[in-house]
């Protein structure tokens, strides 16, 4: 099968309290959820109908079969999710206290399965053949899932993509899985030029490339050898800069409960949007709000909005709902 999305990455049973607004130590309850950034990016897009897949690791336990009955659940392919005995599936507790307030907690230490990828364990044609790979930051900071990322996008070389493939970095840096920023930005900056697309938002996009504007964020992203910058401008929404547009997608106001999952609904829906070879406004527009519906409910996977859900808020707030 020819994945329109593959993914490779961090994956993680999320514990998400079921008391809104509490501190985890007066949380007496808790609902457990799919997590894990390139996971709910697959399941994303297989909720606009696309073909997705990830490429990740679990735990040989009960966690871990979990997992894998959730990205069934959701119509994602398994195919490439392998146990490994010698570390659980990792565990992620938040917080939930809207409108902005969601500290996370990861339980994957000294390492987690998702970074025991190896690069003799890849299906390389898969990765070559899929339309779009989307990896993170963080799946580089650490051996031996840093050796299989540079594997997976050195075979993804950008002289073979064809019209309608594209190879996304998303800039997910996460300070608690690095030895520092510095150490970061190394092996970021070994990894844009086989990106086509980058990610990130202000922080981010300072690790990937220093601080500064986010046009001259943007402009370095460029520079590295990337063809989309996408910088995210918070409250102002989004902009994404090509050698020749500037588009800037104002957002999509709703009522947040939970803010932790917008990121990864914004990137299924920007992969749907790109391989429908929608003008890249409207890629960003549909994005921003499928991110904004899942800023407004409580879990992330459970929570990726359908295209019907999408086109709604947009007619809604007076956005042009893209044609199928």
């Amino acid at each position: 099968m020819t994945h329109d999305v593959l993914t490779i990455g961090r994956i993680s049973v999320d514990i998400y309290p079921n008391e809104i607004g509490l501190d985890l130590e007066d949380v007496t309850s808790f609902g457990k959820y799919l997590g894990g950034s390139p996971s709910n990016v697959a399941v994303a897009a297989a909720r606009h109908g696309r073909k997705s897949g990830v490429i990740t690791r679990t735990g040989s336990d009960p966690f871990g079969n979990y997992l894998h009955r959730e990205l069934r659940k959701f119509k994602v392919d398994d195919s490439f999710v392998t146990a490994v005995p010698e570390w659980p599936t990792p565990v992620t507790f938040c917080a939930i206290k809207p409108p902005d307030d969601f500290p996370l907690y990861f339980y994957r230490t000294p390492t987690a399965p998702d970074l025991q990828i190896r690069a003799g364990e890849l299906d390389l044609e898969a990765i070559r053949e899929a339309r779009i790979f989307w990896s993170t930051v963080t799946g580089l900071s650490q051996e031996p899932s840093r050796g299989a990322h540079i594997a997976a996008h050195q075979a993804r070389s950008r002289n073979d993509l064809i019209p309608g493939q594209f190879t996304i970095l998303d800039l997910d840096y996460r300070p608690m899985f690095w030895e520092s920023e510095e150490a970061a930005r190394i092996e970021i900056g070994k990894m844009l030029p086989h990106a086509t697309v980058a990610i990130g938002n202000d922080k981010e996009c300072a690790v990937a490339v220093g601080a500064g504007s986010p046009d001259e964020q943007a402009d370095r992203l460029l520079a590295a050898g990337v063809e989309i910058a996408v910088v995210k401008l918070g409250p102002d929404g989004v902009m994404a800069k090509t050698a020749t547009q500037r588009v800037v997608s104002a957002p999509v106001p709703v009522d947040t409960v939970n803010g932790l999952g917008a990121g990864d609904s914004f990137g299924g829906a920007f992969c749907h949007g790109l391989l429908a070879g929608w003008p890249l406004e409207q890629v960003l527009d549909y994005a921003n709000a499928a991110g904004a519906i899942v800023a407004s409910r409580l879990s992330c996977a459970d929570a990726m909005p359908t295209p019907d859900e999408v086109n709604a808020l947009l007619a809604e707030r007076g956005r042009l709902v893209p044609s199928a």
